[in-house]
Parts: structure tokens; C-alpha cells; sequence
């Protein structure tokens, strides 16, 4: 990469947030924390502008939940009114965290949030101030959703980049919502998912415990969703769902991250089950496939073994650059890069507090 770009890895924790920065993604710095002892829940490096635009959403437990954002790479923050989000006195709800910011592919000022309770949000000036997504909040399907572990949050959003009136979401325990009329309107699509833990259907139209859904590069019809107990492949837009699941040490993982560029392939990270919420034996691993997964391939060199930590829904992305770095968050506070596709992995952070969310870009 030379010194021409830096790379920013943003690592959200449960009491700050900091950034790893590096010209050569071999050496790097850390700078934070900022927001210290708040969770850091949801990052957002938004490089549609000029300026390349960081948005955080974050939860005090002395003033509640909030978005901040800066346009100088974390040097300063701006507050926002009245935490960004709230929810219409007419909803009798209050937000209780924001758990996704995603940068729309079609309109360089949109931004679209999740949140706990089950809200999906649309700002149009860039993720400063937010409006609620009526369509979705309204839907007679909503006093049912249950809560995962985590709470009942909308952790999923998916513009996609080939249809701007098309989007899916994704909530513990909903499962996942399609919208094919820009958000008036949104559909169960969950066939094919198996909810176990139903106690009069097992493959309801709704109410699954999808843990994270990813999005195909090269196809963007292809979804891969891992779930609580399941990993799938979508190829008619999360309408329907075939397991892919053959040939991995375990179904349940809570993260997916696809290769930004390279079509078919996807990383997981596999924990040894809902009861013990460890590695594979005790192997702390990622497993990928370049098939959509019809094989996979595990991937630990560099990773510590024993381990007994995991890593959660959001504590895991890719940054922007040709060859794209991954990076892996753990919950004993410590940042596994590669830059191999994960052949081989380096520690570049350690003895942070619990990693919530990693978000990474790459900078001219």
C-alpha cells in the first residue's frame, strides 16, 4: 500500500470506542478511548463525501443512547439533537440502543439505522437527524417479535445496491423483512429457515433468530445468513432460504462478513453451541468458503488456541482497500487482522474492554 492510504479500524467496545490507524497494515497505532464507558454499539465510516464522515451510536448508562459524528476522523465529535433518534410520542416506546448504521448505495446523504426496540430509521442529511420507518413499525407482525439474548433490535439492514425500493432487515427474534416499494410495505421471508425453538411450528412465516445476514459482492440476489442454530444462502433476495451448513464444525456463530469485491465467498466464525458459547474446541477459528457454501475451509493461523473467548454479531468487518484486511474482534478485548484472506492472522490490539462492533476503511 506504500504511504499513500491509511486504514482506520474502528473498534466499539463496552467502554469506549478506539481506532487503530496504519499506512502499511503491518504497524499500527491506537488512539481512544473516545466516549469512555459508554457502549459503543454501531460505527459508520461514511466516505461518499469529500470528507470522509464518521458516525457513532452509543449508550451511557448515565444519559441514555445517542449518535455523535465527526468529520475530521475522530479529532472531534458533534452532538446531535436530541440523540439523533427518537421515537414519536404516538409510539409510546423510547429508544433503547442503536444497533446499525448503514451508508445508502444510491443516495450519497442517506443513512438508515437500526435500533432496539425493533425500529429501522432513515436520515437524509448524512445521520445527523433520523425519521421512523412507519411501514415496518406498523406491521401487524410486530407484537409478536420476540427478544433474542441480546434484546429485540433491528441488527441487520441491507440496501440493495441493484434496486433502491429494495431492502431486507433482520431482528432477534423477527427474522427477516423484505421490502420491494422503498419501505411501505415490508414481507416475511424466512422459508426455509428452521426455528427449533417454536414450540407449534418449527418454520413459522416469522419469529426465526437470524443472528446476522451478509450480502453477496458479485450477486447481489445472494444473502448468507447465520442464525441461532443455522447457517443459509438466499438466491432470490432473502425470499428463501437452503441450509449450507455441511461441512462446518457447528451451525452457530453469531457474525458474516462477505469479501467486498470476490463473489461466493464468506467468513464465519463458528461458536461451539447456544449452551457453551466458546470456540470449537477451544479454537478460536474462522471458516471460509469460496464456493457460497458448498465447502469450507478453517482459517487459525495466528489465532490463539486455547481459547475461550467469542466473538459477537457486529465485532467483525473488512476495510476498502484492493486487497481487503479483515478484522476480528474478541470479547477478552483483543483485534486479529489479516490481510491473506485469512490465512494467517496478527494481533493488533489487546487488553481493550469487550469488543462490540469493528468497522475498518481505507483512506487516500
Amino acid at each position: 500500500m506504500g504511504g499513500m492510504t491509511q486504514t482506520i479500524v474502528g473498534i466499539g467496545t463496552r467502554k469506549g470506542l478506539w481506532f487503530a490507524r496504519s499506512e502499511d497494515r503491518r504497524t499500527w497505532q491506537v488512539d481512544g478511548p473516545h466516549f469512555l464507558m459508554s457502549e459503543v454499539l454501531s460505527l459508520l465510516f461514511d466516505t461518499r463525501r469529500e470528507t470522509a464522515r464518521i458516525v457513532v451510536g452509543f449508550r451511557s448508562s448515565h444519559w441514555g443512547p445517542s449518535l455523535q459524528h465527526s468529520d475530521d476522523l475522530g479529532a472531534t465529535w458533534v452532538e446531535h439533537p436530541e440523540g439523533s433518534i427518537r421515537f414519536p410520542e404516538d409510539t409510546d416506546t423510547a429508544l433503547k440502543a442503536t444497533w446499525q448504521l448503514v451508508a445508502d448505495p444510491h443516495d450519497p446523504q442517506v443513512v438508515w439505522a437500526g435500533t432496539e426496540p425493533q425500529g429501522l430509521w432513515r436520515s437524509a442529511d448524512g445521520g445527523e437527524t433520523f425519521e421512523l420507518n412507519r411501514g415496518l413499525w406498523d406491521h401487524p407482525h410486530r407484537p409478536e417479535w420476540g427478544e433474542g439474548f441480546g434484546g429485540g433490535a433491528i441488527h441487520t439492514v441491507l440496501p440493495s445496491p441493484a434496486d433502491a425500493d429494495s431492502m431486507l432487515v433482520a431482528m432477534s427474534t423477527g427474522g427477516v423483512y423484505n421490502t420491494r416499494d422503498g419501505g411501505r410495505s415490508w414481507t416475511p421471508g424466512n422459508t426455509g429457515i428452521h426455528a427449533y425453538f417454536q414450540p407449534h411450528d418449527e418454520w413459522p412465516e416469522f419469529g426465526q433468530c437470524v443472528h446476522k445476514v451478509a450480502r453477496d459482492s458479485a450477486t447481489p440476489t445472494r444473502l448468507y445468513a447465520q442464525n441461532h442454530k443455522g447457517v443459509y444462502r438466499s438466491d432470490d433476495d432473502g425470499v428463501t432460504w437452503t441450509s449450507i451448513e455441511a461441512g462446518l464444525p457447528t451451525n452457530f456463530g453469531m457474525t458474516a462478513v462477505t469479501h467486498p469485491s470476490r463473489g461466493d465467498t464468506l467468513w464465519l466464525v463458528p461458536i461451539a453451541s447456544d449452551g457453551e458459547r466458546i470456540p470449537p474446541a477451544a479454537t478460536l477459528q474462522l471458516q471460509r468458503t469460496d464456493d457460497a457454501g458448498a465447502t469450507w475451509h478453517t482459517q487459525n493461523a495466528g489465532l490463539p488456541k486455547p481459547s475461550y473467548t467469542n466473538v459477537l454479531r457486529d465485532a467483525a468487518g473488512v476495510d476498502t482497500a484492493d486487497e481487503p484486511g479483515l478484522y476480528v474482534g474478541t470479547r477478552n478485548g483483543e483485534v486479529y487482522a489479516t490481510t491473506d484472506g485469512g490465512e494467517s492472522f496478527t494481533r493488533i490490539v489487546e487488553q481493550l474492554p469487550d469488543v462490540l462492533c469493528v468497522r475498518a476503511v481505507t483512506l487516500p
